[in-house]
């Protein structure tokens, strides 16, 4: 997770620092090298979900790498909308709000297995609401997704944790299968900092 955390922050602060390479992303032409990544991020996580099982150590790992690149390559323009310092500020937010839910649910004795559909079905209407408002450009609803996603988020840091912590090889598996699952709980933990730290920024972030 902290691996693929810093390879993002990383692209995202290179391209982000650079007018030019911004311009050259986000205008014209550029736009369609961000849409052909989003598209393979997704592509990417759908085969790491669904696939790791047929893929060998190596394979999961570089493709979790080349996953938090392109997010990087992607997450490159908060850099156009918000101020370096409020960037910086909300991931100090993030990292101390993640660590407390990440501390909670590994010492809870609550059991937040059930949590599991909810938060699934939580997150669904989520999306939908963050995509309805692309269009609609309602501030009701813009802050409603903002306080809805941060609870998601956190509830979601809270229970890919315990689940973590409760997790079991299968039956007959060798340490290969236990590091390529320890690669897929990587990519939860990475997605809940990740989004977490998108929603605080909409309430810490200070635009330019």
């Amino acid at each position: 997770m902290g691996v693929g955390l810093a390879i993002t922050g990383g692209v995202a602060y290179l391209i982000g620092r650079s007018q030019a390479r911004l311009h050259a992303l986000f205008e014209g032409n550029g736009r369609m090298v961000i849409i052909v990544a989003l598209v393979v991020e997704l592509l990417l996580v759908g085969s790491l979900v669904t696939l790791v099982r047929h893929m060998d150590l190596f394979e999961t790992a570089l493709i979790f790498v080349a996953y938090s690149a392109l997010n990087g390559l992607t997450l490159s323009f908060i850099f156009a909308a918000f101020t370096t310092k409020s960037i910086f500020a909300t991931l100090l937010v993030t990292a101390a709000m993640f660590g407390a839910l990440a501390l909670l649910g590994y010492t809870t004795n609550a059991d937040l297995t059930s949590w599991g559909s909810f938060l699934f079905m939580a997150l669904v209407g989520q999306v939908i609401g963050v995509f309805v408002n692309i269009f609609w450009l309602n501030d009701t609803l813009y802050w409603v997704t903002t306080a809805t996603g941060v609870i998601i988020f956190s509830a979601y840091t809270a229970y890919d944790v315990q689940k973590l912590k409760r997790y079991e090889p299968p039956p007959g598996s060798g340490d290969a299968v236990v590091q390529k699952d320890a690669i897929v709980g990587a990519l939860a933990l990475y997605l809940d900092f990740v989004n977490l730290f998108l929603y605080l920024l909409r309430i810490f972030g200070r635009r330019k």
